[in-house]
């Protein structure tokens, strides 16, 4: 909760509280708009249903959705509802760690239980998960992670380190008050991790 506090500092938009319920509030096309969090994830769905039905060249209408392994009942409900608000049937829902092993074939490797550490960092999180997998069935044993870890933390740190840098170089000049600078030096240290 108090890292939800913090982190509503940086966002370019207001949370409310709607009927006991949070819901963002934004100006579009001129007028202030309410949505849940439902509504936002569903317009994120709608999206991808539309890149697959271009990508694939038919329609899409059945889905099976990803959530992170800590995800409790009323968020799995919640992104469940967000899926049928898109106008997907959502057939399952089902945790990422075991997505992932899916995508490296795990499940296809049959044979006496294995357990297995699915590592995941992605731009603002990171999760480390044990599966027990036997025949096909896959079953989170342990979930851990960090909701305020991921790539975006590292290009922020090379961005101070950087800052820094050039400090020391140039005699005290301060980059931080030219948010182009800052920008552009952003998109570096983004393009330098991926060498």
């Amino acid at each position: 909760r108090q890292a939800v506090q913090g982190d509503m500092k940086h966002w370019p938009f207001k949370v409310i509280n709607s009927g006991g319920k949070p819901k963002i509030e934004v100006e579009y096309r001129g007028e202030i708009k309410q949505f849940s969090a439902e509504e936002i994830s569903s317009m994120v769905l709608l999206k991808m249903k539309e890149t697959a039905e271009a990508y694939l060249g038919k329609k899409v209408t059945d889905a099976v959705i990803t959530v992170p392994a800590y995800f409790n009942d009323s968020q799995r409900q919640a992104t469940k509802d967000a899926g049928t608000i898109s106008g997907m049937n959502v057939l399952r829902i089902i945790n990422e760690p075991t997505a992932a092993a899916i995508a490296y074939g795990l499940d296809k490797k049959v044979g006496k239980e294995r357990n297995v550490l699915i590592f995941d960092l992605g731009g603002g999180t990171f999760d480390v998960s044990i599966l027990s997998i036997e025949d096909g069935i896959f079953e989170v044993k342990s979930t851990a992670g960090d909701t305020h870890l991921g790539g975006e933390d590292f290009d922020s740190r090379m961005v101070s380190h950087f800052v820094e840098e050039f400090k020391r170089k140039q005699k005290g000049k301060d980059l931080t008050s030219n948010k182009r600078a800052i920008r552009r030096l952003r998109t570096a240290c983004e393009r330098a991790k991926r060498t």
